[in-house]
């Protein structure tokens, strides 16, 4: 399954292929940097970053002397952050990867995207903001908030899923309602605490079964994208790099994904033959006299071949 989000670096002056007064997620805010459309290719056993292109704002390309000092070729034309992820997706769709796809409010509000998705053949669940326009077969277009409250005063149309995170168990109340489309779907997230909703637009390509908690799992694919950052910057600096130049921040964000690529598929195989942990199943219960060995995590795999190639 394919999840798209975006991450960058920030950077001080103009001397630097893509960079802008943006809203940067590295940072929280609004800042001086360059953002990358990612994608993580996620499964049962593991999860890795496998595209990437960077964002280019217009004015830098517009800007023939600007573009030529940035090294940036004559062949890179403006696109948009939903762009990039299509370019992205296609490559995957090429190879026959990507049953569905995921990604956040950038993506979602994207018709484009979405249709490019639903002409290949991808489902997708895509987050909306709350003005998402959906018709839910009532004959007219709604909000997707004004959905939702439909559903809040039907309590048996909330299922309550649990979903495993990086973190441990995630568990939220989901409910979910057919539009004027057979295969189109609003799926909204309420927090257990909070009451705080999420809203999901969601696509299942003809011939696929439709169930809830196969839309739930594809929803929750931004956690692994996002352990994917933290392990790509903190273990083999994605985010940590002094080039400037177009080609250069290519090839080290290149050099950081294959890194994490050779790790986490190392970390998947040995999952796959390492014998189960010994896990306790009271509070009560002593640990056992041999806990065995720790886990090959793309943590501990990259520090022992540090060890060793130093």
């Amino acid at each position: 399954m394919a999840a798209l989000d975006e991450s960058g670096q920030e950077k001080h002056g103009e001397a630097t292929a893509g960079v802008k007064r943006q809203y940067m997620g590295c940072a929280g805010r609004v800042a001086n940097g360059v953002n990358t459309v990612y994608c993580s290719y996620a499964t049962a056993d593991g999860h890795a970053l496998v595209g990437a292109r960077m964002y280019l704002p217009a004015e830098q390309l517009a800007d023939p002397k600007r573009r030529a000092a940035l090294g940036i070729p004559q062949n890179v034309a403006f696109q948009t952050k939903p762009h990039l992820a299509c370019d992205i997706l296609a490559e995957m769709i090429a190879d026959q990867t990507p049953p569905w796809a995921a990604g956040d409010e950038v993506y979602g509000r994207s018709g484009e995207l979405r249709t490019f998705l639903e002409d290949n053949r991808t489902g997708y669940v895509m987050r909306v903001g709350r003005a998402f326009g959906v018709e839910p077969g009532t004959g007219r277009t709604m909000r997707a908030d004004a959905v939702a409250t439909r559903h809040l005063t039907a309590a048996r149309r909330w299922q309550i899923c649990s979903v495993t995170g990086s973190k441990g168990e995630r568990a939220y109340a989901w409910a979910w309602t057919a539009t004027i489309s057979p295969r189109h779907f609003l799926l909204i997230r309420k927090h257990l605490q909070t009451g705080e909703l999420a809203y999901h637009y969601c696509h299942v390509p003809s011939g696929q079964p439709v169930t809830l908690m196969a839309l739930v799992r594809v929803a929750c694919l931004r956690w692994p994208v996002e352990e994917d950052f933290e392990f790509g910057k903190d273990h083999f600096g994605l985010d940590y790099s002094q080039a400037r130049l177009h080609t250069a921040l290519l090839r080290h964000i290149v050099l950081a994904m294959a890194a994490l690529a050779v790790c986490a598929v190392t970390a998947a195989q040995a999952t796959t033959r390492a014998p189960a942990p010994i896990l306790p199943t009271t509070a009560d219960q002593q640990p056992p006299e041999d806990t065995g060995l720790i886990a090959f995590t793309v943590a501990e795999i990259k520090r022992l071949f540090t060890l060793i190639t130093r």
